[in-house]
């Protein structure tokens, strides 16, 4: 009996729980919203970014008298830097402390790279163009007329008339000096209908790979020559008291050849941010740079900083 008890009571219990329990009406579905494609290049964000111009305003310039550039000198008597030299009476002496070495032939064929499989290619120097058409050669590939060259500048595209027909070629620069925003933009416009192969040395920006994979562009990395650094251990550094840097490795052979080189009393000027950045990781002061908005290009920066030190 009071198993049977138990067993009706339990039973009611339930029924009664499952009485109270009322199917909740089917919900209509949710209209998905269409997703907006934006058809506008992704720029990735720069990690790190220092604030340049405050790293400048916290050094004081000083009177210039003896200033190395780290280039080779200008062929020639027409330059900037010797009207600069002329203008404000200072010597202004010229010394590469790097030198571009060509992959050899057999050596880029292990990167497994088809040239003709690309119907565009970049450049973003003189030395990517001499080095491209050098390994065409080594190789015997012949480009096709329908490739497509697209350069950050006019003058690294018009340089592309030492190797090839200019006016036959479909080439493609923007209308500013070494402008990377144009050249972005032009390669978002053939996006899709283009296979990019990048020229560029062993050590290089990353600036243009980071645009390519964000913005899932079909490209390869061709590394067609590196930079290496120049013997300069009996050159004497110190009697200058600024030395203008355009490369990171141009900052790393500093270091290589001048081991003291934190002692010495130079001021630093440069061409680039990454430029920037070695200099300051290497714990110098930065005291001249270039592009700034005031001040374009190093000619510019130079001689703002002639003229404000020697009022």
């Amino acid at each position: 009996m009071l198993k049977g008890k138990t067993a009706v009571k339990q039973t009611s219990t339930s029924a009664a729980a499952s009485s109270k329990k009322t199917p909740k009406p089917p919900q209509p579905a949710k209209e998905e919203k269409p997703v907006k494609v934006q058809n506008k290049p992704i720029i990735p964000q720069k990690v790190g970014e220092r604030n340049y111009e405050d790293f400048l305003s916290k050094t004081p310039k000083t009177k210039l008298k003896n200033i190395l550039i780290s280039q080779p000198q200008p062929e020639g008597l027409k330059s900037p830097y010797f009207d600069l030299a002329e203008r404000y009476k200072v010597n202004i002496d010229f010394q590469p402390f790097i030198q571009v070495e060509g992959v050899p032939g057999r050596e880029f064929r292990k990167q497994r790279i088809t040239l003709n499989d690309f119907n565009g290619i970049i450049f973003t120097s003189r030395n990517a163009i001499d080095h491209f058409f050098r390994i065409c050669e080594e190789l015997r590939v012949k480009m096709s007329q329908e490739t497509k060259f697209f350069c950050t500048s006019e003058a690294i595209a018009l340089y592309l008339q030492k190797y090839t027909q200019y006016r036959k070629r479909k080439v493609f620069y923007g209308e500013s000096q070494n402008n990377n925003k144009e050249l972005r933009n032009l390669l978002f416009k053939h996006k899709d209908t283009t296979d990019f192969l990048y020229i560029c040395a062993e050590s290089r920006k990353d600036e243009i790979p980071s645009f390519m994979k964000a913005n899932g562009f079909a490209y390869a990395e061709g590394v067609m020559y590196k930079t290496v650094a120049v013997n300069l251990k009996q050159f004497n550094i110190e009697k200058f008291d600024m030395v203008l840097f355009f490369s990171p490795s141009g900052v790393a052979s500093l270091q290589q050849n001048f081991p003291k080189f934190k002692s010495y009393k130079i001021k630093w000027g440069v061409y680039g941010t990454t430029t920037a950045d070695a200099i300051i990781d290497a714990g110098l002061e930065l005291q001249l740079m270039a592009p700034l908005k005031s001040q374009p290009s190093i000619v510019v920066a130079l001689e703002n900083y002639l003229k404000e030190t020697s009022k």
